[in-house]
């Protein structure tokens, strides 16, 4: 069993070359999630349903120097019980690739709506977080982090 030699032309290997330039310039602008990505995303899964405030307390850093370890906590007001609890909460982040940064899931049973985690933040960027309660209302909260050193290449 042999190997195949792949011929090309010097005008098929200028045209590869030229396309991988055009993908390494231009590829990580398009990669960013906007605020508008972000809002499409809670359009979609949402529509447009009202959203109320005040009920979710995000605690992120005004000033994050380092993107790669930028703590978030979250935390809902919610009685949690069998008639009135958080169901989910998602968090979304307007300038990383991908909007969608992490969804908790919770249940009367939690006792409390409350999360907390780690995320890599690659620019300075609002944070949003949504929360869905048992009756169906949606809240959210928005906060900016200002990010010295990116943390998803930047």
């Amino acid at each position: 069993m042999g190997l195949k030699a792949v011929e090309a032309t010097r005008r098929e290997a200028l045209a590869l070359a030229g396309l991988a330039g055009f993908v390494a310039v231009l590829a990580p602008r398009m990669a960013m999630a906007d605020e508008q990505a972000v809002t499409a995303e809670i359009k979609k899964l949402y529509g447009d349903k009202a959203m109320g405030s005040g009920k979710i307390k995000l605690d992120v850093p005004e000033i994050a120097e380092n993107g790669l370890v930028v703590p978030i906590n979250v935390e809902v007001e919610s009685p949690m019980t069998d008639a009135d609890y958080v169901k989910a909460v998602h968090v979304y982040a307007d300038g990383n690739p991908l909007p969608g940064v992490v969804s908790y899931k919770f249940t009367p049973a939690c006792g409390k709506a409350s999360a907390s985690t780690r995320m890599r933040l690659a620019q300075t960027q609002n944070i949003v977080c949504i929360a869905e309660m048992s009756n169906g209302s949606l809240h959210m909260a928005k906060a900016n982090v200002k990010v010295t050193i990116g943390g998803c290449g930047g």
